[in-house]
């Protein structure tokens, strides 16, 4: 271990409270003064020092609480793999008893009555929850500034974006403000903002993870993963998560792999015999020079590494965009009906002779945001009669090839697809604000993965002139967590980037 405790991994947290180098409670202690600092205060407030932005809920008692709580049963210390490791989460997570907003007017005052499985399985592993982290409202948005309750800012840019939708996540880890954190990922908010920031981002394969209490955006699309400063502390976390949920009928029966170890025994050529797959013909343009160059020095640290790179055709990739914002927005139209002013949200204010229908018309109108209404109208229309043929059914059509393609190359031998996770560095807060498809665009790398289920990480592969973090994104096989994982490892093993901070009080 090196640094102070915000600068140490999962691993070493861990390791640190077995060995009773220190506690759960100094580690969360400093953690709390660390977010006190540079996220929120106590009372709710901004800090005093950057205003990060990224939390949106932190109860200093509970996490206390729940620390000694640990300390106090350090015997199981051994059996627990997360044990005394503090975890953000995203706020679309439900948490009993603890706010849970998805960043949304509609919900401000709600307060599940249960847990998420995910979030469940990682304290049952002795994971602390710290808090709730912010989002693009709902998780419909690219830059964390669709968030009804504050924009959340790139700590290493404080002008720039942090991605999304889980932005606040990605910040929590990039700040030292928490070693993991969790996230959901519809078309890239994982792996996107961990780009942007530096961090990993890991999205596993549809089914490898319950979405039971992931409040809904894409049913087809959605899945939940970890944000962590190295990719063997992102594959502690998925592990400790994945597998089989009785509440979630979409979940897999499939076995987790073992993933303590992902380095193996030590080499030089550690991923020798392995075939990286480049679509070199979908990163011709639209890619920043920055960004391409930060790929070809990957791609080559890759090549001496031992891997084999093999060009593939994606080519239907191109329509990936399009399709993704026909689906998606199809099946949000669906899952936001649920939030009628009637049960759990807020409600609008009545006039004499308002009916049932006033009533939904108003409370969605004052309480949803501007792009959650978009992505709503949108889904609706191309789900309505004389259009569903034309536009919902084709984009189906096409979300099928766009799977095919990535078996013909899988078919070929190929062990994993490398790409970049965005096409360009974070650009500035609200440069893209009034320009909805530029916006769209970030993500026109990352939404194939979710379209097709397959598993996809993002590491960190260099930085800009201006120091802002550039992202490799390695798409694998479906289930092929371990493969994936054992590739980005060796990676990240032979590069300095995940040792990189940023520059903060």
């Amino acid at each position: 271990m090196s640094g102070a405790i915000h600068q140490w991994t999962a691993r070493e947290t861990r390791q640190a409270i077995r060995n009773k180098q220190t506690s759960a409670t100094e580690v969360v202690q400093a953690l709390l003064a660390r977010i006190a600092q540079l996220d929120v205060r106590d009372d709710g407030r901004a800090a005093a020092g950057p205003a990060l932005g990224a939390f949106l809920h932190v109860d200093r008692d509970r996490v206390l609480a729940r620390a000694a709580a640990l300390d106090a049963d350090h015997a199981t210390a051994d059996q627990r793999p997360l044990f005394g490791v503090p975890v953000a989460v995203k706020d679309n997570l439900c948490t009993r008893d603890v706010p849970t907003t998805a960043a949304s007017r509609i919900l401000e005052r709600f307060v599940p009555p249960y847990t998420a499985t995910a979030v469940e399985r990682l304290e049952a592993a002795g994971a602390i929850v710290l808090g709730k982290t912010n989002c693009d409202e709902f998780a419909m948005g690219s830059s964390t500034e669709n968030s009804a309750l504050g924009v959340t800012r790139n700590p290493w840019a404080l002008d720039r974006i942090p991605g999304g939708s889980s932005g606040g996540s990605a910040v929590a880890v990039a700040a030292g403000l928490a070693p993991v954190a969790l996230g959901s990922d519809t078309g890239g908010s994982i792996r996107q903002p961990g780009s942007l920031c530096g961090v990993v981002g890991f999205k596993p394969t549809y089914g490898r993870v319950s979405r039971y209490g992931l409040l809904a955006f894409g049913s087809s699309l959605d899945q939940i993963g970890p944000f962590a400063r190295t990719v063997q502390d992102a594959a502690d976390v998925f592990a400790a998560m994945a597998g089989h949920d009785a509440a979630d009928a979409t979940t897999a029966h499939a076995a987790v792999p073992d993933l303590s170890a992902l380095g193996g025994a030590a080499s030089s050529t550690p991923l020798a015999g392995r075939r990286i797959g480049v679509p070199r013909a979908l990163l011709a343009s639209g890619v920043d020079p920055v960004v391409q160059t930060a790929i070809d020095a990957a791609l080559a640290v890759l090549e001496r590494l031992g891997a084999t790179l093999v060009d593939v055709a994606l080519p239907h990739a191109s329509a990936a965009i399009p399709v993704y914002y026909l689906v998606a927005t199809a099946e949000a139209s669906s899952n936001l009906a649920r939030y009628d002013g009637v049960r759990y949200t807020a409600r609008a204010r009545l006039a004499p002779g308002d009916d049932l229908a006033a009533l939904y018309d108003r409370t969605r109108g004052e309480h949803f945001g501007a792009e959650v209404k978009r992505r709503i109208m949108l889904g609706t229309y191309v789900l309505s009669a004389g259009y569903y043929e034309a536009y919902y059914l084709k984009a189906q059509r096409v979300r099928t090839l766009i799977r095919r393609d990535y078996d013909t190359a899988f078919a070929a031998d190929v062990d994993a697809i490398a790409m970049p996770t965005c096409p360009t560095p974070a650009f500035r807060l609200g440069e893209r604000a009034d320009d909805p498809l530029q916006m769209y665009l970030a993500d026109v790398f990352t939404v194939s993965a979710n379209l097709t289920g397959l598993p996809a990480i993002s590491v960190p592969c260099g930085f800009s002139p201006d120091r802002l973090p550039i992202g490799l994104q390695l798409t694998g096989r479906p289930f092929d967590e371990a493969g994936l994982l054992a590739v980005a490892h060796a990676y990240e093993q032979a590069t300095p980037w995940h040792r990189e901070h940023p520059a903060l009080a």
